[in-house]
């Protein structure tokens, strides 16, 4: 059959418009930009401790009252409109002595790791008191009510983070006040959800998997990290350590990981890059990460962001210390839609485990008379 043509293309394209219809040519150019994988969402930054701890002090005259509102100094990339990578938001988030930030609950998820933290300073989360000393990390499952307290006599800063980019791309935020400045508190330890998280629980009860409070003590995972220091590790990330979900073993939350990375004295790791997207946050040491031909020289509570689909790699520049990295990364939401890939290779989860001693032996030989 023949068709006589008596529009062009454009034409065509410009009444499929108007029709809300768009022909899949239009994408051709998109999709061969695509080749090789994705392009980075934002650019590798780094954010400097003594000027974000000055800009908090500053942040407690401006804002003399928390109430509702968090005195918290979020972290924008400056290749994004908004977070610090395109999936996740960081930030600091001070608090004056006596003070209470007012009990909310959203589908977001947040963790709250303790920069300068102390006896008196707690999250309250769905009624359970979660003490926020020096580096314990905290968790604020989606859709749980949390306030934060400070009973002490100082100023407590604590890392903020949350997936807030990825809830809000898939137009998924719910937010809600409590109304009062505090929730109540659960009657007493036997109530609480993370007295269930350990290697015994209750007969009597269905477990609860979700939305469950949690405090991971840094005395607890220091002394972890310290215990696997002689492992090889990764040589992309040295020995880095997940914060386990102590319900179900699996990552830290169902859209964020927490992870504890030790770089040995003097080490450099090899580069690599994935599609997951990461925050950090430096607990001790001097050294530098590399993202795409830049580098981020960090030093002790400095915080810094590693965009997706970005080469990149640790340098620890001090012969005698460790040094030790905090991160959040996306890894699970990828993982759970089957978009995380890793290059040079796949590398996360993928080295055996250590082998049985008694395996290990050769064989027996056979005596012959």
């Amino acid at each position: 059959m023949t068709t006589q043509v008596t529009k062009t293309l454009a034409e065509f394209d410009a009444e499929l418009a108007q029709e809300h219809i768009n022909g899949q040519w239009l994408y051709d150019r998109l999709l061969e930009q695509l080749i090789g994988g994705p392009r980075p969402a934002g650019v590798p930054y780094l954010w400097r401790w003594d000027h974000i701890y000055a800009r908090l002090v500053e942040a407690c005259d401006v804002l003399p009252e928390s109430f509702t509102a968090r005195r918290n100094l979020a972290f924008v990339n400056p290749g994004l409109q908004r977070g610090t990578t395109h999936t996740i938001t960081m930030g600091m988030q001070m608090l004056k002595p006596g003070e209470i930030a007012w009990a909310h609950r959203h589908s977001m998820a947040a963790i709250r790791f303790a920069l300068q933290g102390g006896a008196g300073l707690a999250s309250v989360v769905d009624g359970e008191v979660c003490p926020m000393e020096d580096y314990d990390l905290v968790l604020t499952p989606r859709w749980t009510w949390h306030d934060h307290e400070n009973e002490t006599d100082t100023h407590p800063v604590w890392l903020d983070v949350l997936d807030l980019g990825l809830v809000m791309s898939l137009n998924a935020a719910f937010y809600e006040p409590y109304g009062e400045e505090r929730q109540p508190k659960r009657p007493g330890d036997g109530e609480y959800l993370q007295a269930r998280a350990g290697h015994l629980r209750p007969t009597w009860e269905r477990p609860k998997l979700d939305h469950v409070p949690h405090r991971y003590p840094w005395r607890e995972v220091e002394a972890e990290l310290m215990r696997l220091a002689d492992q090889p590790g990764s040589p992309y990330d040295g020995v880095a350590l997940e914060y386990a979900n102590p319900m179900t073993g699996g990552p830290t939350l169902p859209t964020m990981s927490c992870w504890i990375q030790r770089l040995r004295p003097g080490q450099v790791t090899e580069p690599h890059r994935h599609t997951s997207s990461s925050v950090y946050c430096v607990v001790r040491g001097e050294g530098s990460t590399v993202v795409g031909g830049e580098e981020l020289q960090w030093g002790r509570h400095d915080a810094f962001c590693v965009p997706n689909w970005s080469m990149h790699h640790f340098v620890n520049r001090s012969a005698t210390d460790d040094a030790v990295l905090f991160s959040v990364n996306d890894v699970p939401a990828l993982r759970a839609l089957g978009l995380y890939f890793e290059e040079p290779e796949r590398s996360l989860h993928q080295q055996d485990p250590p082998a049985v001693p008694g395996n290990l032996r050769p064989p027996r030989t056979t005596q012959r008379s």
